[in-house]
Formats: structure tokens, sequence, C-alpha cells
């Protein structure tokens, strides 16, 4: 008894909690030291005179009554009955309030509430603990500070992104214009009649290296913005080593020859495929080649290799027999913009190739890498995940067999073919148009915005169109979109010419219902190949059809 006592006495004179006991009507009955130092009242001024409630903040004890009241299906009357419900019930409650202290302050608290019963299980009465609850409710005020700091510093960051993107973009449009009028004027001269004389074609080839070089220069910084912001999308696939790899000496293949060096390709020992995004496996696999026969020896040579690797993978290696690298240059290799220095070398290079190499390839599951020895060599390699073999169709397909045409002497010449190109700029419409005087078949004509190029379309129903995106008044899109609503103009292929290149552009461009979407700079062969393809689909129904269709 004596130790009951002392621990009864140990609870009423702690000042750690407060202890608070009051009748079955929630009357207090009990309200130790602990319950004086935080709420301010000495108990003689509380017993016998008021509940626990008549501490609570009032409009906190009017919410928990409602969500009393929603929880058990009954009403719940505000005051001492909302802090008391689930106990009265045998239900054990541990609560957050506000208790309002005598001096006005306010005191963040931590409550349980436990009914007390007699010998024959009567509720005679309600023991609330309380702590005090400061220190808790400071630390999540910091969190939920810091989180909205977060937040905002989350938001801050994807508009810088996003802005940093839509510069690029509108750099990329803005640098590609001029580029195409340089690099596709220089095209043109270079394949023009009567060729150009020795003197001139250095000239011209000297202008379209330097304007592919500061093609390939913007490309990279884009590809490299992209990554880093995350907004770059891959489409894994299984991808045929073997196939891709010879595509890709093929593309290397006039550079090589005209340095003298030698690519050989190991051929792998069987169909492996590994899983990734073919375009831009292939951008890596272009990279690395381009820098082996470029950093080579003359003479030298560079062997591609595929060797199965432990962990399912399957590691391509390019071998050269350039200088080599030491071990403080290969240290530096994946550095944005270092060209270990050779920036005043006769090899041009942005610094940026290695960069996007590594990052595609790591953004494809695998990993990238190199070994060099001064005067013997380097060797780059590149591992990623391999696939199951997709079994191919073994069956020949039967070649198509046109039935020869029998053309009389006396035959009509080729039909003269119509193309409108709406462009504002008129340096590409004068390239447009001096690219089309090689081909007597083909009228051009042209419309400067989009508005006049729908009603240009309407009246001469060109075969193909060539369209700008970025027009004035109404963009390309919004110009196909009519078009391609209207039955006089639906069947027409339209050909996006713009220098909107980034994947987005081309992407939505193919999306938004374009034939094909070629970006400037243009690509003399390129240009009319597409050119030829248009021409050769299906022609619209002439104006006489059309009115025949809909005569009654």
């Amino acid at each position: 008894m004596l130790k009951t006592g002392a621990l009864q006495r140990a609870i009423l004179s702690s000042a750690n909690f407060s202890s608070i006991a009051t009748d079955e009507k929630g009357v207090i009955q009990v309200f130790n030291v602990g319950a004086e130092h935080m709420l301010g009242y000495e108990a003689a001024a509380v017993i016998d005179r008021v509940t626990p409630a008549d501490f609570s903040d009032p409009q906190e004890v009017i919410l928990r009554a409602r969500a009393l009241s929603l929880e058990f299906g009954t009403t719940i009357e505000p005051g001492f009955e909302a802090l008391v419900f689930k106990a009265s019930r045998g239900i054990e409650d541990i609560y957050e309030l506000t208790y309002l202290r005598k001096d006005g302050s306010r005191l963040p608290a931590v409550v349980s509430v436990t009914a007390l019963h007699d010998a024959l299980g009567a509720i005679i009465g309600y023991l609330l603990i309380g702590t005090d609850n400061t220190a808790r409710k400071q630390v999540d005020l910091a969190l939920q500070e810091r989180n909205r700091d977060l937040r905002g510093a989350k938001i801050a960051a994807e508009l810088a992104n996003q802005a940093k993107s839509d510069f690029l973009s509108s750099m990329s449009h803005e640098l590609r214009s001029p580029l195409n009028a340089i690099l596709g004027f220089a095209q043109l001269i270079d394949s023009g009649t009567p060729p150009p004389t020795p003197p001139q074609k250095d000239s011209i080839d000297q202008i379209l290296q330097a304007g592919w070089y500061l093609l390939e220069l913007i490309n990279e910084i884009l590809d490299l913005a992209l990554i880093e912001s995350g907004k770059l999308s891959l489409s894994p696939e299984p991808v045929l080593l073997a196939e891709l790899l010879a595509e890709c000496l093929a593309m290397i293949e006039p550079m090589s020859r005209k340095a003298g060096i030698d690519v050989k390709l190991i051929a792998p020992e069987g169909p492996w495929l590994v899983k990734a995004d073919r375009t831009r496996l292939k951008q890596v696999a272009v990279n690395l080649l381009s820098n082996a026969v470029k950093y080579n020896r003359p003479h030298g040579t560079v062997e591609v290799r595929c060797r199965v690797m432990p962990g399912n993978r399957i590691r391509v290696s390019f071998q050269d027999t350039g200088e080599g690298l030491g071990a403080d240059k290969l240290a530096r290799l994946f550095q944005p913009f270092d060209r270990l220095g050779r920036e005043t070398g006769a090899e041009e290079g942005t610094g940026i190739g290695l960069v996007v190499s590594k990052r595609l390839v790591e953004l494809m599951g695998g990993r990238i890498g190199a070994d060099s020895v001064v005067g013997v060599g380097s060797l780059f390699w590149i591992e990623l995940n391999a696939t199951k073999v997709v079994e191919a169709d073994t069956d020949p397909i039967a070649p198509f067999a046109a039935p020869p045409l029998a053309i009389a002497a006396d035959a009509p010449a080729k039909a003269l073919r119509t193309v409108l190109c709406v462009e504002d700029n008129p340096a590409n419409l004068l390239l447009v148009g001096r690219l089309l005087e090689r081909r007597p078949d083909i009228r051009l004509l042209s419309a400067k915005d989009g508005r006049r190029g729908i009603e240009q379309a309407r009246a001469a129903l060109p075969d193909v169109i060539l369209m700008d995106i970025n027009l004035p008044g109404i963009s390309g899109i919004t110009a196909l979109k009519i078009l391609a609503g209207d039955p006089l103009t639906r069947h027409i292929p339209v050909i996006a010419l713009s220098a909107n290149a980034m994947p987005k552009d081309v992407a939505s461009g193919l999306a938004a219902g374009f034939f094909r979407y070629l970006t400037k700079p243009i690509k003399v062969d390129e240009f009319m190949a597409t050119l030829d393809l248009a021409l050769d689909t299906p022609r619209p129904p002439s104006r006489q059809d059309l009115d025949e269709a809909i005569a009654p």
C-alpha cells in the first residue's frame, strides 16, 4: 500500500505531463501539478467547477464532434462529450488538440482519453493524460515550410527547364533558317550544270563542310539539352546488331575512303539482338566509328567486334590504330566540350559527341567505356542488354513484276505536275524554286502565308504542297488541318519543310497528318526523293470529277 500511495503521489506531482480526472459528467476531480504548469490554472480553481472542454479550442471541439458524428452515424454534441465519446464506448482515443491557457496563449498537446470503471463495469469518470506537443508542431511546421520550399524550387526548376527548352527550340529554328540557304545553294551550285571549276569546287566544299559541321554542333547541343532536362524519349526494341553495324559502316564509308582508313566489321557469331532505341544506337555507333576514323593514323585500321559478356549483355567494341590516349586524357573523355587538346588540330569536332553517346547508352540501360595505349591505339566499347532472338519470316518475298509498257513513238510528253510551296522566307522560297527549275515536268506555285496557301491550293489543286510551319497569320499545322477538312484538297499530300527540327516538332507534325516532315537545312537528294514519292501517290480528283460526283 505504501508503494501504491507513493506512485499516486508521483503521478499527481509530476510536471512532465498533465493528469486530469473527471467524474462521469466530465467535471474535473483531479488536476495534477503538470496540468497546472501546462494550463496556468491552480487545481483549486478548476476542481468541481469546469470540464476539460473549457480549456480546448472551441472550433477544434466542433470539428471533432462532426467527425465523430460521421464516424458513428449519430449526433455528437460539441463539448466534453466530443472528447470522451469513444472512451465511453471502451475505445481509448489519442488525438491532438490545442489547449487555451489562462494567460490566453495556445498550447498544442497530445491527449489520451480513457474511461474509468467501477467494480461492476459502470463508467465513473474519465482520465486525460496530456503532453506538450510544441516541439513536434515546430518540427512539423519546419517540414511543411521545407516542403513548400522544395515544391517551389521544383516548380522553378521545371519552369527554367521549359524556358531552356523553348529557347533552344527557338534558337534551333533561327539557326537552321540561314543554314538552309547556305547549304541549299551550295549543294545547288555543286551539282549544277556546267559543273563548277576546280577552284570553285574547293570553295564549295569548304562551305558545305563548315555548314554541315555547324548543323552537327546544333544537333548535339539540342540532344544534350533534351537529355539533361529528361525530355528525350526513347523507343526500346530488339535491334539486330549485324544489320545495324553494317548500316553504320556504309554511312561512314565515304569518310573512311577519303581518309584512307580500312574499316572492318568482324561479323557476330550469331543473330544477336540487343534492346535499344534503334535510331539512337545508330547515332552512338556512327559517332564512335567517325572518331575512330578521324583520329586514326594514315592508312590505319578500325575493327568492329561483338562479344557476349556476363549478365546477358553484348559488348560492341571499336578498335583503332591511332595515337592512343594517356591516363589523364582518358579520365577527361566524357567531359562536355573537352577535345583533349585537339582544339587546334586539323580535325573538326564539337567535344559533345562522346558526352551525348554516354548519356544515350546509359538511358538504354547500357554502359560505355574506353581503353587506350599511347602509340598503339584506342578501344571504345558499349555494352547493352541482350534480348530474345526474333524469328524472321524465312519465306522469300516474290519481287513485284510490273508488266512491260508499250510506249508509242508519238506518245505525249510526261504531264506537267504542279507543286505549291507555302513559305514566307524569300531565300528558302528561292532555293526551292532553283531546285525545281531542274525539273521541267514541275510547275511551281508559291504563297507567303497560310491563308493564301489554302486559297492557292483550292484554286489550283496542286499535286503536292510544301508547307513551312512558322507562317504569318496561321501556322502550317493549322493550314494542314483546314486543307484536310476540305473535300477539294484533303487528298493532296502535304510535305512539311520546316526549321522546327526538335524531335517533338517532327513527331507532332507527323501526328498532325503531314505526308513527310523534312527539316531545314534541306538535303537535296532527300528532298527530291521525298517529292518524287509524293508525286507518285494517287492524284487527287480533278475539279471536274468532283463536280460530276456531287451533281444530282
